[in-house]
């Protein structure tokens, strides 16, 4: 994930390039020589760490889905020493899962266009765990979002939970990164615009 400080390993650049590569050509529109090249190694080279492309896909979407719930989870580890109400908490709980996903939506857009564009290209073990891992992720949140607004009903928090992931991973949509109005503007932007679509429904529910 982005927040990762330390160098990245040599699987790491590979699945790094691999994924820039499928989403700006296309899964098909990629040779393994030229994902080699990208983190000079030879095409051969590249079977040291990966089977093929098929291999590298999987572990980028089954690993990214992964990655979002282990993050998840983590920051509601760290809100139960956090002390106040238990909406104070719940509210910055609220606030720290948008952070992290806003990050993810920044910082890894290839990965938003390759699930969009290349999920069914997955076996079929692997699409279910992606989807596992992902309806996870979304019952967390959902409980967090109950905990905010208690008079919002599941099926109300699970849609908004929805609509609010469809619009920070609209990220891909908005331009070259450069053209962005700045990453700090931009994540406070979709900050506030993600509370306020949980607001409106909270508010619905009343």
């Amino acid at each position: 994930m982005a927040t990762r400080t330390d160098a990245p390993t040599r699987r790491e650049q590979i699945l790094k390039e691999a994924a820039r590569l499928f989403a700006e050509r296309g899964f098909h529109g990629v040779g393994v020589d030229e994902i080699g090249a990208a983190v000079g190694i030879s095409g051969p080279g590249l079977y040291r760490h990966f089977a093929g492309k098929d291999a590298m896909l999987a572990e980028l979407l089954v690993g990214i889905s992964g990655q979002l719930l282990t993050g998840a989870k983590r920051r509601l580890a760290e809100a139960e020493g956090v002390t106040g109400s238990g909406s104070g908490r719940a509210e910055a709980v609220l606030d720290s899962l948008i952070e992290g996903h806003i990050d993810f939506a920044l910082d890894d857009r290839p990965l938003i266009t390759l699930h969009d564009r290349e999920l069914d290209r997955l076996r079929d073990a692997d699409r279910k765990m992606v989807r596992q891992l992902q309806r996870q992720y979304v019952e967390l949140w959902v409980g967090v979002v109950r905990e905010v607004y208690p008079a919002v009903t599941e099926p109300s928090a699970r849609s908004a939970v929805h609509s609010v992931f469809g619009l920070l991973n609209s990220t891909p949509h908005l331009g070259r990164p450069g053209a962005l109005p700045g990453r700090t503007v931009t994540s406070e932007l979709l900050h506030r615009m993600a509370r306020g679509a949980f607001a409106a429904v909270g508010a619905a529910g009343e």
